[in-house]
């Protein structure tokens, strides 16, 4: 009996640290750096300089907002490849995804990725992937949950 416990508890805990090492600002703390977290949303700054390359991680559905132009391969958990010509100022929406990043340019790339929780990711649902978002877009996935949740 003591050993089914203590089987349990080490799977537990296998499990938490596959989970936790998933998150790009510990798994990649040179390309991810979490500026702000609370209920709603994480904000990450995300920098890779020329060529580099990321290991496997997971976002939250969410939007990236491209603060210098680049030119980006994104391989997912299943091996496949999109590649993304990001233009400064431009906002794109991610589904929840597991990848990994290639910096193709010679140039560094810079941007804040907003990861959106609970209610709010559930009503941005019909965003295609890697689609731009318009400001319209993004404000209407920010504001319809805080009308629903005000008294």
């Amino acid at each position: 009996m003591l050993c089914r416990f203590f089987c349990a508890g080490v799977i537990v805990c296998l499990v938490a640290n596959v989970s936790a090492a998933q998150d790009p600002t510990k798994v990649e703390p040179k390309h991810y750096r979490l500026q702000f977290e609370n209920e709603r949303v994480q904000v990450v700054d995300v920098h890779y300089g020329p060529h580099e390359k990321s290991e496997m991680h997971e976002h939250p559905g969410g939007v990236s907002v491209s603060v210098t132009g680049g030119h980006l391969r994104f391989t997912d958990q299943n091996g496949k490849v999109t590649e993304v010509y990001a233009k400064a100022g431009e906002a794109r929406w991610f589904p929840p995804f597991k990848h990994k990043v290639e910096n193709l340019g010679d140039e560094p790339y810079n941007g804040v990725y907003i990861g959106i929780k609970g209610k709010l990711a559930a009503s941005a649902n019909e965003l295609q992937p890697y689609s731009p978002v318009s400001p319209e877009q993004l404000a209407k996935i920010l504001a319809e949950p805080r009308a629903a949740t005000k008294p």
